[in-house]
């Protein structure tokens, strides 16, 4: 497959996927009705608990459609790594191989989390590999997004750069804070840390598409880098 062919191609996979998740939630979230699913209080992983009139960590978990967000988790983890491995040939040398490591980690890590539901209920380590899937899930994307924007070679605006990176620090600021809020807001501060890679998949997609179909001489000689170049 050519670059002409593989770039935009990994960029729509990443805009589909975002898509994918915010639409998945959304409806997922509206079939939890007793009682009302909270986007601040709930986390996202109660939406994938099979358990209806459950108690966990103080949340009450209900969620009919919870197959639906499970196979959400599942393809995004899969789309992701896929759309970030097709344009980790962007880049070269021991940069690819890191974006590579990050990408399918990250594949791993959201896999396993549509895998494994986040309650007490079902095997006992369950829990712990939902969590620690999460955790690497958050992490490897949102370090991804740094390091996109510390990166000259994707041809793109410096205000790209700017925003990747301040998105993906937002990220990892979110997650980090999640354990210290109060539980009424711990729902919107666990969104940060996942809506800041998702945003950034969208707008790096778009972006690159948009290249792509204005400068298709320039992306099929796109130039690679060796290394990171602030």
């Amino acid at each position: 497959m050519s670059r002409r062919m593989w770039i935009p191609l990994g960029a729509v996979i990443l805009v589909v996927n975002a898509v994918q998740w915010v639409v998945a939630e959304a409806v997922t979230a509206a079939a939890w009705t007793n009682p009302p699913y909270s986007y601040a209080r709930n986390y996202i992983s109660d939406l994938g608990v099979p358990d209806c009139g459950a108690r966990f960590q103080g949340r009450d978990i209900c969620s009919p459609d919870h197959a639906l967000m499970n196979t959400s988790f599942v393809l995004e983890g899969i789309l992701f790594a896929t759309g970030v491995l097709l344009l980790a040939r962007l880049v070269e040398g021991r940069v690819r191989r890191v974006v590579i490591a990050l990408a399918v980690a990250h594949g791993v890590g959201m896999v396993l989390v549509g895998l494994f539901h986040g309650s007490e209920s079902g095997p006992s380590f369950g829990l712990v590999v939902h969590v620690g899937g999460a955790g690497v899930g958050i992490l490897c994307a949102n370090t991804l997004a740094i390091l996109a924007g510390s990166l000259r070679g994707l041809g793109l605006p410096s205000a790209y750069r700017v925003f990747s990176v301040t998105v993906g620090v937002l990220g990892l600021v979110s997650v980090a804070a999640v354990g210290g809020v109060s539980a009424s807001v711990a729902g919107v501060f666990e969104r940060g840390s996942v809506y800041s890679w998702l945003l950034w998949s969208v707008v790096t997609g778009v972006l690159l598409v948009v290249r792509a179909l204005r400068r298709p001489a320039v992306v099929e000689g796109v130039p690679t880098v060796e290394n990171v170049s602030a």
